[in-house]
């Protein structure tokens, strides 16, 4: 074998080794596996081409460059504290935080270089405008409607850096100390008006109470006076109704019988061993004796 064959043979096989690997170099430049998590931009020319989306892709080798992968997982801003005024003129430090994940890369890396400062100057102005907007008390009570409404705010403000506002927080709103101090003594003078007014009320509870006792007992003497009088007025009909049917003995009668019925029961009280009486009283039951026996 010449030495001049030999030489063809490596010159052929070189260049068959060279176009192999020109080969090899352009499938490894042509072809671009993208992460889940990311978006790639290609360029040609120094122009936006296209963007890949995640899996396997196919550029041009050469032509194709891929000038920024960006990430479209969510975002969190770092929480940022700015100062507001409340309608009412209430100092108040504002902390926000702020979640968003890029939704068109294209327009992210060629209209906009800070994305997260230009948010969060976007966020710090709105809240101080809508802050401006309420009382400090409609502040603490409608702070999701207030959450709500920057979220909208910014997403509007937004929506040509192709991003997506997904939440937006306001983690507290501290208030100056000359403020707090205010609000702690209004604080403590209802708290002493509460106290007052529960007194008062217990007082007038205790009065309406005494009264109704003092009506309720005086209403129950009123009755048992009725009933007395009743009573009296029944026993005098009866002694009326007594004499007019059968005279005056009938009436003298009854009211003999019931002075014996009263001896009997003195008598018989066992803590009574020795009876006195008066004298006209002795006559009286005599006589009470004397008509019980000319009626028997």
């Amino acid at each position: 074998m010449s030495e001049e064959f030999i030489m063809d043979l490596i010159s052929a096989n070189l260049i068959y080794l060279l176009i192999a690997l020109l080969v090899i170099i352009v499938i490894f430049r042509g072809v671009k596996i993208v992460p889940q998590s990311e978006q790639h931009v290609v360029e040609r020319f120094g122009r936006l081409h296209k963007v890949l989306g995640p899996g396997i892709n196919l550029i041009v080798p050469f032509l194709d460059v891929i000038r920024h992968k960006i990430s479209i997982l969510e975002r969190q801003l770092p929480t940022a504290s700015q100062d507001a005024i409340s309608k009412d003129n209430v100092l108040l430090a504002v902390e926000t935080s702020v979640f968003y994940r890029i939704i068109q890369p294209e327009k992210t890396v060629y209209r906009i270089r800070d994305i997260d400062g230009a948010i969060a100057t976007t966020v710090a102005g709105i809240v101080r405008a809508e802050m401006g907007k309420m009382d400090l008390d409609e502040v603490q009570s409608n702070r999701n409607q207030l959450i709500s409404t920057i979220k909208m705010l910014v997403e509007d403000a937004v929506d040509d850096w192709g991003i997506e506002v997904t939440r937006a927080e306001i983690l507290d709103v501290n208030l100056d100390q000359a403020t707090r101090d205010a609000m702690l003594q209004q604080l403590n003078a209802e708290r002493a008006r509460r106290a007052q007014v529960t007194e008062a009320e217990g007082e007038k509870r205790s009065v309406e109470l005494n009264a109704d006792a003092e009506l309720y007992a005086a209403e129950q003497t009123a009755k048992a006076r009725r009933i007395e009088a009743d009573a009296e007025a029944y026993a005098t009909g009866v002694v009326a109704k007594a004499i007019a049917e059968h005279g005056l003995e009938a009436a003298q009668y009854q009211v003999a019988l019931k002075q014996v019925e009263a001896l009997n029961a003195l008598g018989a009280s066992p803590s009574s061993s020795t009876i006195l009486v008066p004298a006209n009283a002795l006559e009286a039951f005599g006589n009470a004796f004397n008509m019980l026996k000319g009626k028997s």
